[in-house]
């Protein structure tokens, strides 16, 4: 490993939090924005664990809520850089909901989550290389290219015909 290269495993973090009343809407579930925040720092560590720089959101795929977390409940995020480019890391984001009194956990959401690493002056500085281990990195590592293509298209900064990773999964013939 040289110096320009870290392990996925270095950038993992765990961040745990409690529920509250002001975290709740009506229903005394977790506001959804509430939970958007809490992802954002735990992504944010991740990658500034991996780059060693400060970094900024450049983008946040799709969240999908699959379960309700609710008040008293104890949220554990799980977020480690799958992917590093010159200047940005993806980063893939779990989330679980576990309430203590009848030891339940269950897994609510999961995000990918875009930063890019800056400088002292706010410009954009390389990051290091990503080295995936486990064969479930190696897949999210390779995996990477096609949501980055995709991201870059719904955001207008590429178009449909150069992203080469989309085309050869929908159309392995060409």
């Amino acid at each position: 490993m040289t110096v320009t290269s870290k392990p996925a495993s270095y950038s993992f973090t765990i961040m745990n939090e409690l529920v509250f009343p002001n975290d709740t809407n009506p229903l005394h579930n977790l506001m959804g924005g509430r939970l958007l925040h809490l992802m954002d720092i735990a992504a944010a560590i991740s990658a500034q664990k991996h780059s060693n720089h400060i970094v900024v959101t450049a983008s946040v795929d799709n969240v999908s809520f699959k379960h309700p977390v609710k008040l008293g409940d104890v949220i554990t995020i799980h977020a480690k850089v799958t992917r590093a480019f010159s200047t940005s890391m993806e980063i893939r984001l779990e989330v679980f909901s576990e309430n203590i009194q009848p030891n339940s956990r269950i897994k609510s959401n999961e995000a990918y989550y875009t930063f890019v690493a800056l400088d002292e002056h706010g410009n954009p500085v390389p990051v290091p290389e990503l080295i995936p281990e486990t064969d479930e990195e190696k897949l999210l590592y390779e995996t990477a290219l096609s949501r980055r293509e995709l991201r870059l298209i719904l955001a207008n900064k590429m178009k449909p015909e150069n992203a080469t990773q989309l085309k050869a999964l929908f159309f392995p013939e060409m």
